[in-house]
């Protein structure tokens, strides 16, 4: 467990997700898919059950290099960032990162605090050697919060995202550690 200050002062607790957060997470989820038009998904479109994504957060307790975890405030999560990798021997090496923030935390600091986070234990976990991340082209704090941690771009994928009415792009996107 890990405690942090963020730019207003609200401390955060990070911690890595156990079963039981399998609800609280969907919850989660379903509810940013409708705050931004960046993720994956919109409200109420993430598409696991409960039971399904306690059984992904075992798969993830299981695994030395992929791992959840969630922000809380007032125990309500606030934020997820996450590492997923596989154990073939010839990428296994190589982290997806997955992040997201409520839109009211947006701005004080605590993207900042998750992306330190996952960083730091994706060195520790001593398989971990580069973590990539998909980022809509559009995503201007993403790709700033991603390029202030070293990442950069290795490719290109056009009208990647079919989102009202017109296609979007998106950028892939690296860092090696």
């Amino acid at each position: 467990m890990h405690k942090v200050t963020l730019k207003n002062g609200t401390e955060v607790t990070i911690r890595k997700a156990i079963k039981e957060d399998a609800r609280p997470v969907v919850a989660y989820l379903n509810h940013i898919g409708g705050e931004s038009d960046f993720l994956s998904f919109g409200k109420n479109e993430f598409a696991l059950s409960v039971e399904d994504e306690e059984k992904y957060i075992e798969n993830l307790d299981k695994s030395y290099n992929s791992a959840m975890f969630i922000a809380i405030i007032e125990n309500n999560i606030v934020g997820i960032v996450s590492i997923s990798s596989n154990n073939k021997s010839r990428t296994k090496h190589v982290g997806t990162l997955g992040i997201s923030l409520l839109q009211k935390y947006w701005g004080i600091g605590l993207g900042s605090e998750l992306m330190s986070f996952i960083i730091n234990w994706s060195e520790s976990n001593k398989i971990t050697k580069k973590i990539s991340l998909l980022v809509n082209d559009e995503n201007t704090r993403g790709k700033a919060l991603y390029k202030k941690y070293g990442f950069v771009e290795e490719g290109f994928l056009k009208n990647d995202v079919y989102l009202n009415g017109s296609y979007h792009d998106t950028i892939i996107m690296g860092l090696i550690l």
